[in-house]
């Protein structure tokens, strides 16, 4: 029998999503790719929908609205009646299923919280107190503790009724009657430890852990330092909230470097996939830092209105104004972005301020006389003339190396400030060094030439 390309797959399951055909979506859906599932569900109207969560089930359905965006997984569920959504979300991590309640509407999230089993509700209901980019938004409320006067039988008597619910233990955090986090154990020491002594003392007290309040970014680092695989989140008395697994911090790694390579861009972060963003949505997420660039980049026209004299006089200087203001661009859009990434993880901080304005002041000299000495070299096979050519030379050398210093500074700075350096984007710098290379570049001449 001939075997169905994935195009034909996914038709003929559009055909029986809109026929109501349930055996047949439920046998095609099982053999198109996860991926395609993804692109086809948003695609849907209410009613095809509902035939393939009759066909396939909330939990089938749960796994593939985890790995959706939380936008486009809400408004995906608003598709759904609001018993339906909410046995999709109860089969979801409460962390993942959070980051989509907290993009529903306010009516809409809590007809849906109204529906889903109180305990589950109650969960998402404490993480969507705290930012989405603070730890607290990020943990995982579901974690094992012990309570350091069980003893050892007793510890492990309680992980064998926890069940599936103890299935993912990486380590056992220990916690005092009041529920604050006292310290960590292993079940590895917990097997081997006799069965009558207590679990407070076979506990490691120095624990590695962050502040629900902190910064995502924060925590994610911290884990990835620490190199463990959980980090227990606190509340400011100590009292253990949830925890920070490796899952969490990829997804924060990820979104950070996406936010920071759109600033980069010049852009600003887009809160939803690309193609599912309106063309209204791209337009204003780019227009300001457009505008803002424009308004900086005008500074140039007045620039070379100021030296028209000079221009008028030796016409062959214009033929190398984009090459030395594009190498200049060029040079800090290279250092900044080496920069942004240091700063990101946490390689560089401002009290490197020194140490960075020193390796690239060296590096940017040693960049410059390179450039500089091809600048000459292309300025000569022009047959512009030597003193041109000279011009062209150590403007080329003074432009570099005045890029890479002011990259070198420039994110330090703003981060000290409180802003993303990503801000400090290429686009950004090459409008700081358009202008004062060309001021550079005039500067030189006339004395050079004596204009």
């Amino acid at each position: 029998m001939k075997q169905l390309s994935v195009d034909e797959v996914r038709g003929r399951l559009e055909d029986a999503l809109a026929s109501g055909r349930d055996a047949e979506v439920s046998r095609l859906a099982a053999e198109l790719p996860s991926t395609e599932i993804e692109r086809l569900i948003p695609e849907l109207d209410a009613r095809s929908l509902g035939v393939l969560f009759r066909a396939m089930g909330d939990e089938w359905l749960a796994g593939i609205v985890s790995e959706l965006d939380p936008g486009v997984a809400a408004r995906l569920l608003v598709r759904l009646t609001d018993v339906q959504a909410a046995d999709v979300l109860e089969e979801m991590p409460p962390d993942e299923a959070a980051d989509v309640v907290g993009e529903l509407r306010e009516p809409d999230r809590e007809d849906v919280l109204r529906e889903m089993e109180h305990e589950e509700a109650a969960d998402i209901r404490e993480l969507l107190e705290y930012p989405p980019e603070t730890a607290g938004g990020r943990m995982t409320p579901e974690f094992t503790a012990l309570r350091e006067s069980m003893s050892v039988d007793e510890a492990l008597q309680f992980l064998r009724k926890a069940g599936e619910a103890a299935d993912a233990v990486f380590y056992l955090y220990v916690t005092d009657v009041a529920g604050r986090l006292a310290g960590v154990t292993t079940l590895r020491d917990l097997v081997l430890s006799p069965g009558t002594r207590t679990v407070g003392e076979i506990t490691k007290r120095e624990v590695v852990s962050v502040q629900a309040a902190d910064d995502q970014e924060h925590a994610a680092r911290t884990l990835r330092e620490s190199g463990y695989l959980t980090l227990p989140v606190l509340a400011p008395d100590r009292r253990m909230l949830g925890i920070l697994t490796a899952d969490d911090v990829a997804e924060v790694i990820e979104e950070e470097a996406s936010e920071d390579i759109e600033r980069l861009g010049g852009s600003q972060p887009l809160e939803e996939p690309y193609l599912t963003a309106s063309v209204w949505h791209l337009f204003r997420k780019r227009i300001l830092w457009l505008l803002a660039l424009f308004a900086a980049h005008a500074y140039t026209g007045n620039v070379l209105k100021f030296y028209e004299g000079e221009m008028a006089t030796v016409v062959a200087l214009g033929f190398f104004i984009p090459l030395l203001i594009g190498s200049g661009g060029n040079t800090g859009t290279q250092v900044v972005t080496t920069l942004v990434r240091a700063i990101a993880v946490g390689e560089v901080q401002m009290r490197d301020i020194f140490r960075v304005f020193t390796r690239e002041l060296v590096v940017g000299s040693l960049l410059a006389g390179s450039i500089g000495v091809a600048a000459f070299v292309r300025a000569w096979t022009l047959g512009v003339g030597p003193g041109i050519a000279e011009v062209v030379a150590l403007t080329a050398f003074c432009i570099v190396a005045w890029s890479a210093v002011v990259a070198s500074v420039l994110p330090l700075v703003l981060k000290r400030v409180g802003l993303d350096p990503a801000v400090a984007s290429g686009p950004f710098i090459a409008t700081i060094v358009d202008g004062t290379g060309l001021i550079i570049y005039f500067s030189i001449a006339k004395v050079v030439l004596g204009l």
